[in-house]
């Protein structure tokens, strides 16, 4: 849901001659709001998600603007456009993810107790990191990226050898009634099952795995290592298609470039987790505001005791998605009344409001991305 050329969300009412929001913007560049209009150059800038996860999705990374400016000149066919893409993914259900850095000690745990990514690392970058724990930040930064860096650059057939390896380990000690979980037993066999042979296997001993109930969200800013393995989820980003993949794909791998520009900060998987601030003009909404320009998303939660309520116009476009619960909502820009269920999406342009008349016995669940700057 939204304008990026690669998948420019298309309009379903008739009467509106064009036929795309990407066209229909372009055509009336005063709905995005004049403060988004001047900041970015007459295009909404967000794009808005549903992600439905049953296999995982690639590890990956995504640039800042200067470097996504240098990718996109370079490498067109792999990197599309030349903006940054920081993203954030709000948990529908109980949502599985891995993000970001794990603290340095419960990395050296792994390379102490799995033989085999040890063997991968191998012994001199792995004392390196076991010796940074004592370290200032710079010292464990730089102990990390050599270890990951090794990892990534290690031949297919090695990593391929130690993978199978600590398959076989692992399954033989869950036959056993073994518990494998000083090796993140469960979790490899998972994703081993998915993309056998895949160097992203190994990810798991440096990444934080975050797990996030309904409602809690996950900011990933640039450079974030970051996947997500499972469950559904609302997805708002900056207008971008830059993916830096790591691994659990068989897509293009950009070794050099992840390598280089990735964020080597270790942090606990609680310092990820991202939690809304509820409205205190309206018990029924909560902000999502991360920490960049591009994007906001509000969560609207009405309950079935009220029947008619006002989202309040912003100075932004926005873009409303119903999850549960059905209304006939009516707007002073609108032709006629439109009626709204799961899964219908509306644009709403800036300054403009939308009264809901809800007709639904359990309430509804709205989310609505916008960028108020």
């Amino acid at each position: 849901m939204g304008t990026h050329p690669r998948g420019d969300a298309v309009i379903l009412d008739n009467r509106i001659p064009q036929r795309t929001l990407g066209q229909w913007i372009a055509d009336n560049p005063g709905c995005l709001g004049s403060k988004v209009k001047e900041t970015f150059q007459g295009q909404l800038p967000f794009l808005f998600k549903v992600l439905s996860v049953n296999t995982a999705l690639s590890i990956q990374a995504h640039p800042n603007k200067e470097l996504a400016g240098k990718l996109h000149a370079q490498f067109p066919e792999h990197y599309p456009d030349a903006n940054h893409k920081p993203e954030m993914a709000i948990a529908l259900t109980p949502f599985q993810g891995m993000c970001g850095f794990r603290p340095v000690e419960e990395i050296v745990a792994f390379l102490q107790k799995v033989p085999e990514f040890r063997a991968l690392i191998g012994n001199v970058a792995a004392e390196q990191l076991e010796r940074s724990v004592c370290d200032d930040p710079r010292g464990v930064s730089a102990a990390l990226r050599v270890c990951f860096t090794r990892m990534m650059k290690s031949e297919k057939k090695v990593f391929v050898d130690q993978l199978n390896m600590l398959v076989k380990r692992i399954s033989q000690e869950a036959a056993e009634g073994k518990d494998a979980s000083e090796s993140s037993g469960k979790l490899l066999l998972q994703l081993h099952s998915q993309f056998p042979g895949d160097i992203g296997c190994f990810a798991i001993y440096f990444l934080n795995l975050v797990m996030l109930q309904p409602g809690e969200a996950m900011f990933l800013g640039a450079n974030e290592p970051h996947a997500y393995l499972y469950g559904d989820c609302i997805e708002c980003m900056a207008c971008s298609d830059n993916t830096v993949r790591a691994g659990l794909t068989p897509k293009f791998i950009d070794v050099l470039t992840l390598c280089e520009m990735l964020n080597y900060t270790p942090a606990p998987s609680s310092a990820k987790v991202f939690a809304p601030t509820q409205s205190r003009l309206d018990p029924c909404l909560y902000l999502y505001d991360p920490p960049i320009p591009d994007f906001t998303v509000m969560k609207i939660e009405i309950p079935s005791s009220i029947k008619l309520y006002l989202i309040s116009a912003v100075d932004s476009a926005s873009i409303l998605l119903v999850i549960q619960g059905t209304a006939v909502a009516t707007s002073t820009a609108a032709v006629s009344e439109m009626t709204l269920r799961r899964g219908s999406v509306l644009f709403i342009s800036a300054n403009e409001s939308i009264s809901l008349h809800l007709s639904s016995p359990d309430g509804m669940l709205l989310f609505r991305a916008c960028c108020l700057l």
